[in-house]
């Protein structure tokens, strides 16, 4: 048995969601700072080590038409360093409005300011695992 990761890459810091042994629910976050790429990848493989995780799902920021960008590029960048890291499979998830989704859900939280700036990227991240699990159920 082995967990899921999910991974919302950002610029500046990159959420972390790990999932129970069962990959039924998201059990666990975290924020890596990501301005240095490779020092977030470390410290993204030390918690999928700690962690027993099996299998990394990074999200992929599609536009709303469905074409990808310059930033889904370097999502997809960031996806094949892990792999080729980790020896990890890798998965890349369509994250359309999950952070649109995570700032609704904190907000509904009284979560504001700086409390926010530094909790939305670990609920972008606990959706786009949580998308997948339930997609991988079915």
């Amino acid at each position: 048995m082995y967990k899921i990761m999910g991974i919302d890459y950002g610029d500046a810091r990159t959420g972390v969601a790990i999932s129970d042994l069962l990959c039924s629910i998201v059990g666990s976050t975290a924020v890596v700072p990501s301005r240095n790429t490779e020092k977030a990848i470390a410290d993204i493989v030390r918690m999928a080590g700690e962690n027993s995780v099996g299998e990394i799902v990074v999200g992929l920021p599609k536009n709303m038409d469905g074409t990808e960008g310059p930033r889904a590029e370097l999502c997809r960048a960031f996806a094949d360093r892990l792999k080729e890291v980790t020896g990890l499979p890798v998965v890349m998830w369509d994250e359309r409005r999950t952070t649109v989704e995570a700032h609704n859900i904190l907000s509904q939280h009284n979560y504001h300011g700086k409390k926010r700036k530094n909790t939305v990227d670990a609920v972008a991240a606990s959706l786009i695992l949580e998308g997948y699990l339930a997609f991988r159920k079915r």
